[in-house]
């Protein structure tokens, strides 16, 4: 630790000790620790326990499973005593989490078995160690920091699994200046992840979201003792279905506090505005679940309003908490439900359509339901700026008389965008979200989502059709011209179909039209060009209802489809029927217009699954586009779709519900929403930003829109004459030949950040769809793509080289530190497995002279993370390739098979004879890791059974053999994550 901060460490203990944090000085290893929580335990629990009790105790209660711990530390277990009686005992006060004991300790060194790590600062309650602070300095980047504390978790000997860390549950990261927070987890669940999309980390903030960075505000406003109970009793989240510890968002716990506050003081109804994307589910969820312990409350109903929300919430709840809401099949099971006494009844999730039903007076419920007239009855609505300007909210009112009632929504109605009216007597008025809820208890508005990088900005490409004249209501782009921009614009939307994509048409007609349009201009590209690669189009609307309820609920919030199947239903239900038959030839399918609602599950499933690269998810089973008119426009999420094609009028809550399908947060190869209209809605969408960005109308479009790309151009050659003036200053040309010259690791570190940036803005204009043929000329002169090829092989090479040597050495350099790689910046889609081999088996066709070079191949081999693993391999492939042999695609691939595993065989047999094990013993073991991808460390020391060797002797073989045996399991993984095996890297 630096001097800087142990500074910072000491005024922050200060700090802890004004806020009533006893400070234990005397608690440095795990001796102390344990004896301390011995002493907490017992007067906790009023009872003394004989030593070895207090160690099968210890025994019982410590385990690498964080979510076990978590469950155990919120509730009452029991213990058996040594004379066979039961001791119910909790670990901390649960029921008053502000009179448990509040410790501070720091420098604490656990030293279990191989492992001598030190924590800066821990915080105990009841001397249980449960909060992290880990303190860094200025420089170092947080992400860095944090993964330092994941690189602690995945020691095998850290402790955290084997001693009373264990019961950790959030790891606090700051350099003072900058504070974030995040959850423990299990180490399947802790860990930067394939895609690269970080572990939730979090900022705290006030209400009105003005973010508290400072370590000593957040000790304030965060750490205050009963404040710090609360936000691990009440706002972490066991999700059951993944065992997997999540942490309320600082506006998701806003909103979850005012609801709960607004029903104990029975002040009337209420909405929460937060935006689509921010995770109004879990906020819902907890709502809910704080709730059902609430005697004052009857029953909380949560009110959706389409059937397939209704299913989306249910599993959503039941993922978070197994078992607690059941389905309501029906209208009966519902009433049911309502009328039951039990407490898994008391927390309810229903359609709105379903609710109004039970409640009408010619029901045959009615009479059944008037028990529950005074009762205390909580009802949530989702996205009440659908469903509750109709018959069906003033049902619910009139027979709930003491009901109260709150609503969650990502676009209230507001004046400007109302069009539901009520009757008073003679007078018509509009209809907003205040009227019906009252009051608004919070808000989190998109400006705040984008901000904060919650949910991504947006790209809009307004069409302009020939000769550059705007479309308008007047003038319209006609569908083939609509298609053909489609077509051609499409790979670049989606960064050559890593994404997927939504075409939002005005009717059933048009969708229909349109559906069978791409097919026939597919059919005749394809046809011109053999090469051309199809693009699979799906199509989904409503069929006619004819009497089927579900259709007919699914319609209640789906106007224009409604509206569009009175007319000639029965040719609707033919197009539809042909769409769906070609689908099932499509996706090796059998769906029919009778299952019409597993159809629709099937391709929103396809939509989530869209995954890339194609090896691991086969392009057949993806779909590219699909055509909506008006299904999938709202509550549906998928971090896999990223653009939204408009041929429909939308405007207000309508327009920001659609646009908001495309910007939910993946990673840095998705760094925005793409919207391509084709009706000249400018004016449209800029009503609505103003509408909807809450308090900050000025700044709302420069925060949701991202820069033109004229602006992200300069930004462009503004980053590349950095990295050349930087390789100047190193007396190098700007070359990607010249980078390898660099001399140590601050020069390379620089080069990396630096050449990092240049990626980043190449990334963003790469997808943007209204580029001029001078833009692109522009953009192509700064950096040619093969320059920037030849580059990012370099920057891989690079990282690479840093990656192993942090590896080998145990620790990280100052300049390693303060570095913060970005592979997925860095991969192709076009340049994977697939590709290469075929490219091999073109090049043997070729005539020498149109052959690639060597070296071409190389960097292009160089360029990709997805081939960064078996790079070395494919090109001494390559070498060994006779010159003039032609092969085909699949005897390319076959060679490159066998001889890689020649290669391996090789390896495994060196590797045997290096540590005296059978090669078939060691080829057998590696087999059965590779089928499983799960490595298994008790089956490592099996292979050791044989030997004559100590404990230490056998833990020092097994490390060595582990540091031969981690490449070669990679190597033969291909890229893929074998669980357990980070502990060992």
């Amino acid at each position: 630790m630096t001097y800087i901060e142990s500074a910072i460490e000491q005024k922050f203990i200060q700090k802890l000790i004004d806020l009533k944090y006893t400070h234990r000085p005397d608690i440095r290893d795990k001796k102390t620790l344990e004896q301390n929580f011995r002493e907490k335990f017992e007067q906790l629990n009023r009872v003394r326990l004989t030593d070895s009790e207090f160690e099968r105790l210890k025994s019982e209660i410590i385990t690498p499973d964080v979510f076990a711990a978590a469950k155990r530390l919120r509730q009452t277990n029991t213990f058996t005593r040594e004379d066979d009686t039961p001791l119910n005992y909790t670990l901390v006060n649960i029921k008053d989490w502000c009179k448990n004991d509040y410790e501070v300790i720091s420098q604490l060194r656990i030293n279990t078995e191989n492992s001598y790590h030190r924590y800066d600062v821990i915080l105990l309650i009841n001397g249980l160690p449960v909060v992290q602070i880990e303190l860094k300095t200025l420089q170092i980047p947080p992400r860095k920091a944090i993964e330092q504390i994941i690189e602690y978790k995945n020691d095998p000997g850290n402790g955290y699994g084997n001693s009373l860390l264990c019961f950790m549950q959030l790891f606090i990261v700051s350099n003072e200046s900058s504070t974030y927070y995040f959850a423990n987890n299990q180490n399947r669940h802790f860990a930067f992840h394939a895609d690269e999309r970080f572990l939730p980390v979090y900022r705290f903030a006030d209400e009105d979201n003005k973010k508290i960075n400072h370590l000593s505000d957040f000790a304030d406003k965060f750490l205050e003792k009963c404040t710090l109970g609360r936000m691990i009793s009440r706002y972490m989240v066991l999700v059951a279905g993944e065992q997997k510890l999540l942490m309320m968002r600082p506006y998701q716990i806003y909103a979850v506090k005012a609801i709960v506050n607004c029903i104990h003081e029975n002040r009337g109804n209420g909405y929460i505005w937060h935006t689509t994307g921010s995770g109004k589910t879990l906020t819902s969820f907890k709502a809910s679940t704080l709730l059902k312990d609430n005697p004052d409350i009857d029953k909380c109903l949560f009110v959706v309003d389409r059937k397939d929300l209704d299913r989306q919430t249910r599993d959503e709840f039941n993922r978070f908490q197994e078992g607690c809401v059941e389905e309501n099949t029906n209208t009966y099971t519902l009433v049911n439900r309502l009328l039951s006494d039990d407490y898994a009844d008391k927390v309810i999730v229903t359609t709105i359509q379903k609710l109004g039903l039970a409640l009408k007076e010619n029901s045959k419920y009615h009479d059944q339901l008037s028990t529950l007239k005074d009762k205390r009855i909580v009802f949530i609505f989702d996205e009440c700026h659908r469903s509750q300007f109709g018959e069906n909210h003033q049902a619910i009112k009139n027979f709930f008389p003491k009901a109260q009632l709150f609503g969650f929504t990502g676009t209230p109605i507001f004046e400007e965008n109302a069009s539901y009216k009520r009757i008073d007597g003679t007078d018509a008025t509009l209809l907003t979200t205040q009227d019906i809820f009252e009051q608004q208890l919070h808000a989190y508005t998109i400006t705040n989502a984008i901000d904060d990088g919650n949910v991504l900005k947006f790209h809009i490409d307004y069409y302009k059709a020939e000769g550059d004249k705007p479309v308008s209501a007047t003038h319209r782009a006609t569908k083939q011209a609509i298609v053909d921009s489609i077509l051609s614009k499409h790979n670049a939307a989606t960064a050559d179909r890593r994404f997927n994509a939504i075409f939002a048409t005005d009717s059933i007609n048009d969708a229909i039209e349109y559906h069978h349009l791409f097919q026939a201009t597919q059919n005749r590209l394809q046809a011109d060009n053999p090469d051309y690669a199809l693009l699979n189009i799906a199509s989904v609307f409503s069929p006619p209802a004819e009497g089927n309820k579900d259709i007919a609920q699914i319609q209640s919030d789906l106007p224009q489809e409604e509206q569009d199947n009175k007319e000639d239903p029965n040719g609707k239900k033919a197009a539809l029927k042909t769409i769906i038959d070609d689908y099932n030839a499509k996706y090796r399918t059998n769906y029919n217009i009778g299952e019409f609602d597993a159809y629709y599950q099937d391709i929103q499933k396809r939509i989530k699954d869209h995954q890339y690269p194609d090896k691991d998810y086969a392009h057949q089973n993806k779909i590219d586009i699909t055509i909506v008119v008006d299904m999938l426009l709202t509550g549906f999420d998928s971090k896999y779709l990223n653009t939204l094609y408009v041929d429909k009028n939308l405007k207000y809550h309508g327009l920001i519900q659609a646009f908001s399908r495309t910007n939910r947060v993946l990673n840095g190869s998705k760094p925005y929403g793409n919207i391509l209209d084709f009706r000249g809605q400018q004016t449209q969408v800029d009503d609505a930003i103003r509408r909807f960005s809450g308090q900050d109308e000025e700044r709302a479009k420069e925060i949701w829109i991202v820069d033109p790309a004229e602006i992200v151009i300069t930004k462009l050659q503004n980053a590349m004459t950095q990295l050349e003036d930087f390789m100047s200053s190193q007396g190098l040309e700007c070359t990607p030949s010249e980078a390898y010259n660099l001399k140590g690791d601050n020069a390379r570190a620089g080069f990396i950040n630096l050449f990092k940036e240049v990626q980043r803005y190449k990334t963003q204009l790469g997808q943007y769809t209204d580029l001029s043929c001078e833009q692109q000329e522009t953009i192509d002169a700064i950096l040619p793509h093969d320059t920037q090829r030849a580059f990012k092989g370099v920057y891989l090479d690079i990282a690479q080289q840093f990656k192993k040597q942090e590896a080998k050495q145990g620790f990280s350099s100052p300049e390693q530190e303060q570095l913060d790689f970005e592979f997925v910046l860095f991969s192709s889609i076009t340049i994977d497995y697939d590709y290469i081999m075929k490219l091999i088996a073109e090049n043997t066709s070729k005539p020498r002279k149109q052959q690639m070079s060597r070296n071409q191949l190389a960097e292009l081999i160089a360029s990709s993370t997805d081939l960064m693993d078996e790079k070395d391999d494919i090109i001494a492939y390559i070498d060994s390739l006779k010159a003039g042999e032609a092969l085909s695609e699949q005897e390319v691939k076959a060679g490159y098979q066998a001889f890689r595993q020649a290669k391996t065989n090789e390896k495994l047999t060196a590797l045997a004879q290096k540590h005296g094990i059978a090669a078939d013993t060691l080829s057998a073991f590696i087999t059965q890791i590779i089928d499983r991808m799960i490595f298994d460390g008790e089956k490592l020391t099996d292979l050791l059974e044989p030997f004559d060797l100590s404990w230490k002797e056998r833990r020092i073989k097994e490390l060595a053999l582990m540091e031969d045996l981690v490449p070669l399991l990679k190597s033969m993984a291909k890229g893929k994550e074998i669980s357990g095996l980070k502990a060992y890297e």
